[in-house]
């Protein structure tokens, strides 16, 4: 017998396990696939890497702050900062027909920027930050408020609302056309107000450092070991059976599948609720490696959320995939990036789940080169010229998405309403991670170490 199951090693699960695993916890991690890292992970490609999920550690602060959720997660996970090799942002920016938002690491920027661009909204804007900087967004037991119905309230010009939701909304709402305003601070306060940095390399040295720590500190990790189902009686959960039948007797059983997915697990807790809560937005990545930095043709951003609509929607598109707006990331422009690295652009779009999922093999691949030839006719403002400089390329649909996190859907961001204090009703079955409602790089790994608190160390 274990003390502490968890399903899913991906930063969640991986940041639980360490966690447990400090305090003597027995602790075992069951991953189907053969890499860890869930969403935020790697792989290669005709002799070619690349990364998939991360396009910024967010949350990033100097190491002279130390009470936001960066410094607090290292100290829990006893990880120094020189460990991650951080490299922050140079400038990103907020695109919109006539009307551009930069914005640093430095959050006097931003200000200033809503203030020029917005000058009969700077006392407005001033008062939303307040709220802002004032708000809990890390209580569990924090009721559902309309993040739109908070910007009307406060704000006057639905231009500057959109601007602000497009960034919030494309790094972590899982609700269509709204969010919860403790998501939305979340988010802004990890973008906008905080910042931007990344791993040199990329989420590979963050992924080995968890699972380096893990290890070390006594956890188990079984890969390509998928879990069938989770066992329960009397209402109580008692370890999971795996794909090969083989069960393992836990105390307490972790998952970082996603609600409505857990709960396929064990069908014999019935729970309506967490089946009819399934997201519906899903995405289309697709990735260029380039022959040189695309600093060096003319796109120095680090990322730009963009919107080329008189209005910003966010929602599940009619069609394959919504080209109206979306996010442009480029690894390279981070200060300190190594120019011997290979140039790489990422850009992302709202993507109809249905739609590709109903596609058979040949018109799969055909729709997959369809929309890199819009990624192409759109990167070219971006980075003009990037056609001939190309030297290799993938696509990643909600297909994809699905296959190698679980999430019904394809459904990245999860389940639109989330279970804050990871609570299920199987007593000693928990989430962490997507459903549990913590976002993010950081907030993944912050659900974690706080449902591995709560549940576990803190109730012992």
């Amino acid at each position: 017998m274990i003390d502490v199951a968890i399903i899913g090693a991906g930063l969640s699960g991986l940041a639980a396990g360490i966690r447990l695993a400090y305090f003597d916890r027995r602790v075992c991690l069951f991953e189907k696939h053969y890499a860890y890292g869930g969403l935020n992970s790697y792989y290669t490609l005709d002799g070619r890497e690349f990364d998939v999920g991360l396009h910024a550690l967010t949350n990033y602060v100097r190491p002279e702050i130390r009470t936001t959720p960066l410094p607090r997660l290292l100290r829990q996970l006893r990880i120094s900062r020189d460990e991650l090799d951080l490299r922050e942002q140079r400038h990103s920016e907020i695109r919109f027909p006539g009307r551009t938002l930069r914005f640093t690491n430095d959050p006097a920027l931003f200000q200033e920027e809503v203030g020029r661009e917005f000058p009969k909204e700077s006392d407005r804007f001033q008062r939303l930050l307040e709220v802002i900087r004032g708000h809990d967004d890390f209580r569990l037991d924090a009721p559902y408020q309309s993040a739109r119905a908070v910007l009307a309230d406060l704000l006057g010009d639905p231009v500057l609302m959109d601007m602000l939701l497009c960034p919030v909304m494309y790094y972590g709402s899982a609700e269509e056309h709204d969010m919860d305003f403790s998501q939305f601070v979340t988010i802004y306060k990890s973008v906008l107000d905080e910042g931007l940095a990344r791993p040199r390399g990329g989420v590979r040295p963050l992924l080995k450092t968890l699972v380096r720590k893990f290890r070390a500190a006594g956890g188990k990790l079984r890969m390509q070991r998928g879990v069938r189902r989770i066992e329960v009686e009397r209402g109580r959960a008692i370890g999971v059976t795996l794909e090969n039948g083989e069960f393992v007797e836990a105390g307490v059983v972790f998952s970082s599948a996603g609600l409505p997915e857990t709960m396929k697990l064990c069908p014999e807790a019935a729970n309506p609720k967490a089946e009819s809560n399934v997201g519906r937005l899903s995405f289309v990545e697709c990735f260029a490696l380039l022959d040189r930095p695309p600093a060096d043709l003319g796109h120095g951003a680090t990322i730009v959320f963009f919107n080329d609509a008189e209005r910003f929607t966010y929602a599940r598109p009619a069609e394959l995939v919504d080209f109206r707006s979306g996010v442009v990331a480029c690894p390279n422009n981070y200060e300190g990036h190594d120019e011997a690295d290979v140039g790489v652009l990422r850009m992302t779009w709202l993507a109809n789940y249905d739609g590709w999922s109903a596609l058979g093999g040949d018109e799969y691949a055909a729709a997959k080169e369809r929309s890199f030839e819009d990624f192409l006719d759109s990167a070219e403002r971006f980075v003009p010229g990037i056609r001939k400089h190309i030297v290799a390329r993938d696509v990643f649909t909600p297909r994809t998405i699905e296959r190698f996190t679980g999430h019904l859907q394809g459904a990245v961001y999860g389940a639109p309403r989330k279970v804050r204090d990871g609570r299920t009703n199987v007593e000693n079955l928990y989430l962490c991670g997507t459903d549990q409602g913590y976002l993010g790089v950081i907030g993944a790994m912050m659900s974690g170490i706080t449902m591995a608190n709560l549940h576990v160390l803190v109730r012992e």
